[in-house]
């Protein structure tokens, strides 16, 4: 007799704490008019202050996707009190790697010095990229030049890497098959393999000093199975902290889609990173 008053409360549960999520939307993180360099933020408005903030670069080959898709991350996140930033960056081909990187830079930038007023603490910055997001996410965390141009130190805290897409992109172009998914890729890396070597973040392992939580899918892509261990074995011989995840069953993109439902358990895989991170 009390299972409908049960499932009753919990939906009235669920529905009150989404509705205790703000969204702060389209800001403009570079100084310029353009929707490529916007995000979106979403935080509990509640009287705790110094949060945590994730910032989430979503995947995409580089050339599509939009932070708007992702909003339930943001809002799954922030339900669970850590305030969340989906982030735009530009895409290919009216963009290649290097601007891509150095956007996201600023976006850190922006987030860094601006987050405190929706009550996180721009000295627990926490970085996620999905596939084409890893990427990037990587690349500005260990290779210098980005933050350096952005005019600030790297402020990351730890890096949250799902199912990872191009950690040696030199690698993957110069084996991979000429399908359509590579000459897409070219317009992003070029056609010239010492750029290649250059946009993959495992060629700047040594740089790396902060955390990193390393989740892929069993049934992802070769190359995803092959590198994401990698970095980690790299990252243990650093003496780094890291930790590595194969998440059985999955294939690519269901690596990020199953997050859809906020009682997924790679929320607790990420939180529980976080909260011992700090």
């Amino acid at each position: 007799m009390l299972k409908p008053l049960f499932y009753l409360m919990l939906l009235f549960q669920t529905i009150l704490a989404s509705a205790q999520v703000k969204t702060a939307k389209n800001i403009n993180y570079a100084g310029n008019q353009l929707q490529a360099n916007t995000l979106n933020i979403y935080y509990k408005q509640d009287s705790v202050k110094d949060k945590p903030v994730l910032v989430f670069i979503h995947g995409g080959s580089w050339s599509s996707g939009k932070k708007e898709t992702y909003w339930w991350l943001g809002r799954n996140f922030a339900r669970k009190g850590i305030v969340t930033v989906i982030i735009n960056y530009p895409l290919a081909p009216h963009a290649q790697y290097k601007k891509m990187a150095a956007d996201c830079a600023l976006a850190i930038k922006w987030v860094k010095a601006n987050i405190r007023s929706y009550g996180a603490s721009g000295e627990q910055i926490f970085l996620m990229g999905h596939s084409a997001g890893g990427h990037l996410a990587e690349l500005i965390n260990a290779d210098p030049q980005y933050f350096q141009e952005a005019g600030i130190k790297n402020p990351l805290k730890g890096l949250i890497l799902n199912d990872p897409f191009g950690l040696d992109i030199y690698e993957y172009l110069t084996q991979a098959e000429k399908d359509h998914y590579y000459y897409d890729f070219l317009r992003t890396f070029s056609n010239q393999p010492e750029t290649w070597k250059l946009a993959s973040p495992l060629n700047y392992v040594n740089n790396i000093k902060n955390p990193h939580l390393l989740l892929y899918g069993g049934k992802t892509y070769d190359a995803i199975r092959l590198q994401t261990p990698r970095l980690y074995e790299k990252l243990k011989d650093l003496n780094i902290p890291a930790e590595v995840k194969e998440i059985k069953g999955k294939s690519h993109v269901p690596m990020i889609s199953q997050m859809i439902l906020g009682g997924n358990a790679l929320y607790k895989e990420i939180i529980k990173f976080i909260s011992t991170t700090q």
